[in-house]
C-alpha cells in the first residue's frame, strides 16, 4: 500500500506545476482528473467538500464554495472554521478529517472563485474540532517543515497563524471579485478593449473600504493597468450614462502618443458594457464617483 504522506507530497508537487502552467486559478475538470501516481489516479476534488481519493486512507482536500450549502467563515477568536459534512459528527467524512487533525497531516484547501475555477492553498492543517457548532478550525501554513509526518510549524504563535489564514481567505474573496468582473467584460479593458488578462485589473467604482464598496460586478470595471491608474488618479471619469470624460488639463496637455491615443482620445467615448444588463455598472455608484472626479477636475 502506498503511504498517504507520499501521495500528499506528490499532490503538492503536481499542484505547484499546474499553477506555474495555468496560473493560480485551476479548472475543476483538471482537479477532478488529477494525476497518475505509481499507476493510480489521484483525484484532488470531488462531489463532496471533504475529499478522499479511493486509494488513500484519509482525506486529501477540503473545498469552500462561497454562498453554498455550508457557511464556512471566521471564528470569534480570529481563526477560520470549516463546516462538517452534514450534521452527524460521526459521518465517515468528518471522522476522516478528525483523524487528519489528530495525525497532523497536511491538506489542500480549494476555494471556488467562480463556477468551474478554484484557487488551491497548501499545506492546510485542521487544528481544532468544534462539535458544538459542527465545524473544524483550520490554518494555512507558509511551508512544510519535514518531508514525512509533516507537523504544524510551532515557531510562530497560533494566533499569528490564524490571523494570516483569515487574511489569506479574505484575499481569495477579493480574487473572486476580479474573476467575476473579468468574465462579465469578456477579459478586455472596458475603455481600450485590450484583451491581455495579465495587464487587466478589476477596478472598484466605490473603493472596497467604503460602505458601498461591495465586491460585486456592478461595483467593478475591467480596466487595463494604465486606465485603472488614470481612473484612480481622476485623470478621467465615467458618467452615470457610461460616457468617458477626460480632465480638461489633461486634454490641453501636449505629450507623446500614449497620452494622445491612450487617454485623450477616450474623451466622450462610451464605456464598453457587459453583454448582460444585470452586470452593467451601478449608475448610483458611477454618479457618486463622477462627482468626486468633477471636484478634482
Amino acid at each position: 500500500m502506498i503511504p498517504d504522506d507520499n501521495i500528499r507530497l506528490a499532490a503538492f508537487d503536481w499542484l505547484q506545476e499546474q499553477t506555474i502552467a495555468h496560473g493560480d486559478s485551476l479548472p475543476r475538470t483538471l482537479l477532478e482528473n488529477g494525476f497518475i501516481y505509481r499507476g493510480h489516479r489521484i483525484t484532488l476534488i470531488g462531489p463532496q467538500g471533504i475529499w478522499k481519493p479511493r486509494i488513500m486512507q484519509l482525506p486529501i482536500s477540503i473545498t469552500t464554495i462561497p454562498g453554498g450549502q455550508y457557511e464556512d467563515g471566521a471564528t470569534a477568536d480570529g481563526g477560520w472554521q470549516y463546516k462538517y459534512r452534514g450534521r452527524d459528527p460521526f459521518h465517515t467524512a468528518n471522522v476522516g478529517l478528525r483523524e487528519v487533525m489528530k495525525q497532523k497531516k497536511p491538506l489542500i484547501y480549494f476555494f471556488r472563485i467562480i463556477p468551474g475555477f478554484y484557487v488551491p492553498q497548501w499545506p492546510v492543517y485542521i487544528i481544532q474540532d468544534n462539535m458544538a457548532d459542527l465545524s473544524f478550525t483550520m490554518i494555512i501554513e507558509d511551508k512544510i517543515k519535514r518531508i514525512e509526518g509533516v507537523e504544524v510549524d510551532s515557531e510562530e504563535p497560533l494566533d499569528g497563524r490564524k490571523y494570516k489564514t483569515v487574511h489569506t481567505i479574505i484575499r481569495l474573496h477579493q480574487r473572486s471579485f476580479r474573476e467575476k468582473v473579468m468574465l462579465a467584460y469578456k477579459n478586455q479593458c472596458s475603455l481600450c478593449r485590450l484583451r491581455h488578462r495579465e495587464l487587466l485589473d478589476a477596478a472598484h467604482i466605490i473603493a472596497d473600504k467604503d460602505d458601498e464598496g461591495e465586491p460585486i460586478i456592478q461595483n467593478g470595471l475591467s480596466l487595463c493597468k494604465i486606465h485603472h491608474a488614470a481612473f484612480d488618479k481622476h485623470f478621467l471619469g465615467i458618467t452615470p450614462d457610461f460616457i468617458v470624460k477626460v480632465r480638461q488639463d489633461i486634454l490641453d496637455e501636449t505629450d507623446g502618443p500614449m497620452l494622445k491615443h491612450g487617454i485623450q482620445s477616450l474623451n466622450d467615448q462610451r464605456l464598453l458594457l457587459p453583454s448582460s444588463r444585470r452586470d452593467w455598472p451601478d449608475k448610483d455608484r458611477l454618479a457618486q464617483r463622477f462627482d468626486v472626479f468633477r471636484k478634482r477636475a
